[in-house]
């Protein structure tokens, strides 16, 4: 039968209808073509998979032979076979125990790597984070854990560390109480872990700007563009102008939210950004207090002011 079809660059065609799609008949292994219903292929190999698994199904029975896909991060490629339950008087010897056992002797290399994996994963899920991120996360702890640079510190610790330069790494940077708030350590404690993995790596993570925070932090407040665009132009401005020297980004960023926003017909009170940088209402007011005899020049010339400069609130 597979004679009379023809190979077009590799493809099986049929000699009679080149153009034809063929129809694949996967319990018999066979191509026909669609037009003539010729059999132009058999015993055709289907890589498809071997049973249909419901998520849904709760008999505890998965019936295919296959294992989870391969995690190069751990030691064997994470290549394993699992023994089901014994179900008959076969599987049992005469004392009741069970003639074939899976080796439980995991590593204990694997077991912390496997248990951390999880944690930056569910530390990632929380805060909506990309599984670039976490791919990442992943590649750093490897490199610490197989260096054995950070003995003595809790693998919970070295792990939000991890999560916290990827973030810085790729681009989209956290603030340790964001991190915090997911895990289960002190932000002292992710701190010292973030010096310790950068020395131990000899890697690098790019200086935080307000730039960073400013987008997201305008969108969980619900302001317009037009405000986080003289938002971001107050805060580069401050910088340029050496206004705000020694301030956190974050608290600049939250200063020139609130700015912003009293000029605006969006207005936002200190707490509701405070709550949102995850700073505090005193850290908003002692940056705010130094650009304000500034803000003049801080604000972007087509700003369209709801609430005059002369009128915004002092500190």
């Amino acid at each position: 039968m597979a004679s009379t079809s023809r190979i077009e660059a590799n493809k099986v065609v049929c000699y009679a209808h080149p153009d034809a799609p063929l129809i694949e008949d996967y319990r018999a292994g066979d191509m026909i073509c669609s037009e003539c219903g010729l059999v132009v292929g058999d015993r055709v190999i289907d890589v498809g998979s071997e049973w249909r698994t419901f998520s849904n199904e709760k008999s505890g029975v998965d019936p295919s032979r296959v294992g989870g896909p391969e995690n190069p991060l751990l030691s064997g490629g994470d290549l394993s076979t699992i023994i089901g339950p014994g179900r008959g008087d076969a599987s049992f010897d005469s004392f009741g125990v069970s003639k074939y056992q899976n080796r439980r002797n995991i590593s204990s290399t694997d077991r912390a790597l496997i248990n951390a994996f999880r944690e930056i994963n569910a530390m990632a899920d929380r805060i909506n984070l990309p599984k670039t991120i976490v791919d990442r996360s992943n590649n750093l702890f490897k490199q610490v854990h197989d260096g054995k640079n950070l003995k003595g510190r809790a693998n919970d610790a070295i792990a939000s560390a991890c999560l916290y330069i990827a973030c810085r790494q790729e681009g989209v940077p956290r603030t340790f109480k964001e991190i915090c708030a997911v895990s289960k350590i002190s932000k002292k404690e992710i701190g010292r872990c973030f010096k310790l993995i950068l020395k131990a790596l000899e890697t690098h993570v790019d200086l935080i700007t307000t730039a960073d925070f400013m987008s997201r932090f305008c969108s969980n407040l619900g302001l317009p563009n037009s405000v986080q665009r003289a938002a971001t132009h107050i805060a580069r401005k401050a910088g340029e102008l050496d206004i705000v020297s020694g301030r956190s980004p974050i608290s600049v960023a939250a200063a020139a939210i609130y700015m912003a926003s009293q000029a605006s017909e969006d207005k936002r009170s200190q707490k509701e950004i405070g709550d949102t940088a995850g700073v505090a209402d005193v850290t908003i007011r002692q940056s705010y207090k130094l650009m304000y005899p500034f803000a003049a020049k801080l604000f972007p010339e087509d700003f369209k002011f709801a609430t005059p400069i002369e009128f915004l609130p002092q500190m």
